[in-house]
């Protein structure tokens, strides 16, 4: 079934179309000092490679901006420069050719930093993403909110709504109008009430996350559950997933959630089941081993031409509950063995390193 995407308008971050009839993008942030653009630019050519398409860098000072005009005129995708405290250094990243700055709201609250930014960004042509998190929107203002009686979580979504908004207005009346928004918890459902909120009331392009989600296991699992709550509704034109853990880690996960929504395709989708009394094999080992080759192979720039690849943990849910696998790797009943098949026919049964080697070549047929 297909997503009714919420219409928002279009802008553009560098080449990357972002809101109004343009695929969900993947973005996540550097986590090498944007001084040092050697660095920096080798950790994008890796993320690129995975399936980035914007990236974030932090700008603070002058060496970062110096560092940024030597990133961005070697970036193979375009790079948003992020800016907290200083809006003066949002101009100097403006001029150093960032495709978008962000500002945060509850950092950039004056009318008067606003205006130099606007111009340049208006003068470059490039967006401006108004990035509002829970962690920097004032307690006072949520305090006034629970003070008339209001819980509070919804205090805080109506905090972040309302300086986000805010934001934009400053913005517009500048005369800006390429706006990406972003409003961020560490709570999932005020996170998704926020955005829920701030789609109903305007037609800004919105960037997801849940910011502060934690460690890799526990984050995943908060970003899946707040970004793909959201995109299910057909909210959300862009991504990070904000993990503790590398960046690389930041654009698999959201890779998986949008194929994982069907707003992407898997090329190949990787399918295994869970294990159980049958399974006499290292299964999970199995699975990511399959995991990993299928990302080397696809890193390498080769396409993989197969809907569904199959990872079993015995011949009941191998070639039978898996038939529909383009191709599948099974275990044996004994364990000594694995069990190739393609479209639910076996090819047959290996000792398990010449087995996988196999697989792997019946892998790189299949590509171009």
């Amino acid at each position: 079934m297909p997503i009714r995407r919420r219409k928002s308008r279009k802008i553009f971050v560098g080449r990357v179309p972002v809101g109004g009839d343009a695929p969900v993008s993947v973005q996540s942030m550097t986590d090498t000092p944007t001084r040092d653009p050697e660095s920096t630019l080798a950790q994008i050519e890796r993320l690129a490679a995975l399936g980035c398409d914007i990236i974030r860098a932090a700008v603070d000072n002058e060496r970062d901006i110096a560092g940024l005009k030597t990133i961005c005129a070697a970036s193979p995708v375009p790079v948003v420069a992020d800016i907290q405290f200083d809006a003066s250094a949002a101009v100097g990243a403006i001029e150093a050719g960032a495709a978008a700055v962000r500002l945060n709201p509850g950092l950039v609250r004056d009318a008067r930093q606003l205006r130099p930014v606007a111009e340049a960004a208006k003068a470059h042509g490039i967006p401006i993403r108004v990035g509002v998190n829970s962690g920097s929107v004032g307690t006072e203002a949520v305090k006034k909110k629970m003070a008339q009686g209001m819980p509070h979580d919804d205090a805080l979504v109506s905090a972040l709504v309302e300086a986000a908004l805010r934001q934009c207005d400053q913005l517009e009346k500048t005369g800006v109008s390429a706006i990406k928004v972003a409003l961020k918890s560490s709570s999932v459902p005020v996170t998704a009430a926020a955005y829920r909120e701030f789609a109903r009331r305007t037609d800004y392009p919105l960037h997801l996350g849940v910011t502060e989600a934690g460690t890799r296991k526990r984050g995943v699992i908060k970003s899946a559950c707040g970004i793909g709550a959201l995109l299910l509704e057909g909210i959300g034109d862009t991504l990070r997933v904000s993990l503790t853990a590398p960046p690389e880690e930041e654009i698999l996960t959201g890779l998986a959630i949008l194929e994982s929504c069907g707003l992407r395709e898997a090329a190949p989708e990787i399918v295994s089941c869970p294990t159980c009394g049958r399974t006499e094999i290292d299964l999970p080992g199995l699975a990511d081993r399959v995991e990993k080759l299928v990302q080397e192979i696809k890193n390498s720039g080769k396409r993989i031409n197969l809907r569904r690849i199959a990872v079993m943990g015995c011949p009941v849910n191998g070639p039978g509950e898996a038939k529909d696998a383009d191709l599948g790797i099974a275990g044996s009943r004994s364990g000594e063995q694995v069990l190739l098949f393609r479209a639910g026919k076996v090819l047959g049964a290996y000792p398990a390193n010449a087995g996988f080697e196999v697989f792997r070549q019946e892998l790189l047929k299949s590509c171009e």
